[in-house]
């Protein structure tokens, strides 16, 4: 059996909380263990669900653009909503899809700015859906502190 990365992250926070930093001579030693073995903790985590994290919010963040993009009277805006609507991540790499993710933010960003500054029902539902969208993206980041 190869152990994954997730599972030696998570073996090495348990022997520098259980082994390591009993052993070390002050407070402060013994803090920055503890924080590094959390760190290991939180790697691990992440490492399991880094790319369905990635990918699943740009596939969101782009059908988002799709659905709202015919609304926007900005043409220039409209056209990037458009394109990346029709985008999707060709690898799975982390830093491919974060790199992906970051300008979708920025798209983001700006169409939510675009939608602020409209009036009508329509502008309320949009900006109701960006919301939605980025308090989904939250909820799908969140970390979990072990025992709580």
């Amino acid at each position: 059996m190869k152990p994954e990365v997730d599972q030696i992250l998570m073996i090495t926070a348990g022997q520098i909380m259980t082994e390591l930093t009993p052993n070390l001579p002050s407070h402060y030693t013994q803090g920055a263990a503890q924080l590094a073995a959390l760190m290991a903790i939180l790697s691990a985590q992440e490492y399991d669900r880094a790319a369905e994290i990635r990918a699943a919010e740009n596939r969101e963040m782009r059908a988002l653009f799709a659905e709202l993009a015919p609304g926007v009277n900005d043409a220039a805006l409209r056209a990037k909503l458009e394109a990346a609507g029709k985008g999707a991540d060709t690898s799975l790499r982390i830093s491919a899809l974060d790199q992906n993710n970051y300008g979708l933010r920025e798209l983001l960003i700006a169409l939510h700015e675009h939608v602020e500054a409209q009036n009508g029902d329509a502008a309320r539902a949009a900006e109701a859906r960006i919301w939605t969208l980025l308090k989904n993206l939250a909820e799908r980041r969140q970390l979990y502190l072990p025992g709580a």
